[in-house]
């Protein structure tokens, strides 16, 4: 059931017409219609929607505002322009224009929808009926419409198949944005990649910068208890470092594992396997996950090390100075 007031002023024409020849002529559309309307200066003729319907037919839905001489305006109600319509010498011209049929789009109001249940259309049981208004999913917004004869249900067949088609032409517009959306993500993810391997490169060198800027500051001055506390944590950390049990154990394992697998590999050149094209390719992205892993914990530590030796360069240099000034 429509849920339009009649304020609201829709009015629905379906051309014998396809809905691309209407969009493609929907100026000059407005403009027959205003000459329908008798071509009053104050009527404007607006377009609401259209609709394809089967056997190459077109659903648009119109509505009038008229514009009174103190500025304001208002919709023409559906009820008075369907009434226009309906007069024989403008359906003659509508029918020109390729109207097969007009109809207003408003609301039932509560007597309309008891009227229409309480008494069966011709030609269906009232104990059918009944099971219709039963069967009803939702009888706020729906009603029983019966379907007598072939004709009417091959029209059913053809309107339910061409909105099947919308639907269907929906989807493909949704998967194709969601296509899209999906190649935006992936690009997103690899420019945060970036963006956070950048942000670490360049955290390294502002560190890099501070050590030095913090060894002038300090130049000159006794060794402080942080300062002291800081030298004992890193010595601790540079011993974790060496510990065979610890990073540097663990690094040289994976190498000596990775020679290993060099050196069998070309032992047994010789030797053919066949393997499963999916399996090796998760093996190969395994082992690549595995080699960006080694690369960069292996730059960490390097860079962790240099820092280490930087500092340590300073503070001898500090303890030298020292022992010069007072010597």
């Amino acid at each position: 059931m429509p849920s339009n007031k009649d304020e609201d002023g829709l009015v629905v024409l379906v051309f014998n017409k396809k809905e691309t020849e209407i969009r493609s002529q929907q100026q000059q559309l407005v403009e027959s219609l205003h000459k329908v309307l008798g071509g009053n200066q104050t009527l404007t003729v607006n377009v609401e929607g259209t609709k394809t319907l089967p056997d190459d037919q077109t659903e648009v839905v119109i509505y009038v505002v008229e514009r009174s001489p103190n500025g304001t305006s208002r919709r023409v109600p559906a009820t008075t322009l369907y009434a226009h319509f309906e007069q024989a010498n403008i359906k003659t011209q509508l029918q020109q224009l390729g109207v097969t049929l007009s109809m207003t789009r408003t609301e039932l109001s509560p007597a309309q929808i008891k009227q229409l249940l309480q008494n069966p259309p011709a030609g269906v049981d009232p104990i059918i009926w009944e099971q219709a208004k039963v069967d009803n999913p939702d009888s706020e917004k729906l009603i029983p419409v019966p379907m007598v004869g072939f004709k009417e249900l091959l029209r059913r067949l053809k309107v339910q198949d061409q909105m099947t088609k919308q639907h269907q032409t929906r989807l493909d517009i949704i998967s194709e944005d969601i296509s899209e959306l999906q190649k935006n993500q992936t690009t997103s993810v690899a420019k945060i990649a970036q963006y956070k391997r950048k942000l670490m490169d360049l955290s390294h060198r502002t560190l890099q910068v501070l050590i030095k800027q913090e060894i002038q500051r300090k130049s000159g001055y006794a060794i402080q208890a942080d300062e002291e506390q800081l030298r004992v944590q890193l010595d601790t950390i540079q011993g974790e470092l060496n510990a065979p049990t610890q990073f540097k154990g663990r690094l040289n394992e994976f190498m000596s594992q990775i020679r290993m697998q060099n050196h069998f590999g070309a032992v047994r050149s010789e030797e053919r396997y066949y393997i499963d094209a999916d399996l090796l390719r998760e093996i190969k992205q395994h082992l690549k996950q595995q080699q960006e892993g080694l690369s960069h914990l292996i730059s960490i530590i390097k860079d962790d090390l240099e820092d280490i030796k930087l500092v340590e360069h300073g503070l001898n240099e500090t303890i030298h100075i020292r022992g010069g000034v007072f010597s």
